[in-house]
């Protein structure tokens, strides 16, 4: 037992004690990675064994002033709110006020049936694991897109194949999942999360921009490669608060967007990272049960390897298995993704980048783990 508490003091210890000389070649790789993408900034928190044992940024917060990113700085990153909009639909499921199988219609409060499978269910669990056969071709920033009163093109919002035969990312299944959590908690989406999983982790992050300090927000960039230049996207944080002045629950819920609004840094994405790492908890706080958490990173789709909004990859890093999930709006890149056996994850959030893709996921964003990784955690294999 001695020698157990040792060598894992010993693996701790070894990863600070090199840092000056880990660290200086680690963001001598780091920043190899950015120049070669054009990356305008890019804020990194690495955590193992249930702690952030580095954390840096480096380029840019905003071009036209010049300003430097910092570790307190926010990004809104864009997919990987979903995982927080599926974390509290767990939470009330274990309360008692709904349940995976539920009809999603009933829970939304209109009808959601494919019209080419009238009689088929769709449930929660196939919208929280994008089977729903719901698709954004109709957009999904409101509801009325699906609604047959207020687009003619509704039937249009779904796939010709039956609810539950195959996977198709769409973000309007978690907009629709945002209304349930409104419809069954009674308090507002995004007042929910944050009583729910923001302040019981201690992090500093929201949907409502109005909650948050302006100042801190990163300024996002699209890449034009005719030009080789940067466009700032202006409506990233955009308040819309005439629209929370008539806010209407379980009908407005997009402005929220629990699909994508989540604003947070790097360094607090991490640490809500541990929680789903450890199954649930961190530093003593539990926000959902081991089972559910579990239930979250199980592959509903085999071939996709999609859970309920968290995803497993098995060719990000050679050989390593991941959980978690990617991030891309307004020229933002994010990525959270961890290994549950070895304890160890990467969150990498980028404002800009020239953006090329392999099997869906940026360059930039493979490249960049895949230099943190042999920074910081290639050796401990040889260790072990």
């Amino acid at each position: 037992m001695k020698f157990k508490y040792f060598y894992a003091f010993f693996l701790i210890f070894g990863l600070i004690s090199t840092t000056k000389a880990q660290q200086e070649k680690a963001e001598a790789d780091f920043k190899a990675v950015m120049e070669k993408y054009n990356a305008v900034g890019a804020s990194v928190a690495i955590v193992k064994d249930g702690r952030i044992i580095y954390n840096h940024s480096f380029g840019l917060k905003d071009l036209a002033q010049q300003l430097p990113l910092t570790d307190q700085d926010i990004f809104r990153i864009a997919s990987i709110s979903k995982s927080f909009s599926a974390t509290a639909i767990m939470q009330l499921i274990e309360a008692g006020k709904i349940s995976l199988d539920d009809d999603f219609g009933d829970l939304v409060g209109f009808k959601i049936r494919n019209p080419k499978f009238p009689d088929q269910k769709i449930t929660l669990k196939m919208a929280l694991s994008h089977t729903s056969s719901l698709n954004d071709s109709q957009g999904y920033l409101n509801f009325d897109v699906i609604n047959p009163d207020k687009n003619p093109n509704w039937a249009k919002c779904f796939n010709d194949y039956a609810p539950g035969s195959k996977f198709d990312y769409c973000n309007l299944n978690f907009n629709l999942v945002g209304a349930v959590i409104e419809k069954k908690s009674g308090e507002r989406f995004d007042n929910y999360v944050k009583n729910h999983i923001i302040k019981p982790l201690g992090l500093y992050a929201g949907y409502c921009v109005d909650s948050l300090d302006s100042t801190r927000f990163v300024s996002l960039y699209e890449y034009r490669p005719d030009t080789k230049t940067y466009t700032l996207s202006p409506t990233a944080y955009a308040p819309r608060r005439s629209e929370i002045a008539h806010y209407v629950m379980g009908y407005s819920t997009p402005i929220f967007s629990p699909t994508g609004g989540m604003k947070i840094s790097a360094i607090d994405l991490a640490k809500y990272m541990i929680m789903h790492m450890n199954y649930g908890k961190s530093d003593g706080v539990k926000i959902m049960t081991r089972k559910s958490a579990k239930l979250m990173q199980t592959a509903i789709t085999p071939d996709e390897g999609y859970g309920l909004a968290i995803s497993t990859a098995d060719d990000l890093i050679p050989g390593v298995k991941l959980k978690g999930h990617t991030g891309s709006a307004y020229g933002l890149h994010s990525t959270m993704f961890f290994n549950t056996k070895e304890k160890f994850g990467f969150v990498i959030i980028t404002n800009g980048i020239n953006a090329t893709y392999t099997n869906g996921l940026p360059d930039f964003s493979r490249a960049a783990i895949n230099s943190l990784y042999q920074s910081f955690f290639n050796n401990l294999k040889q260790v072990r």
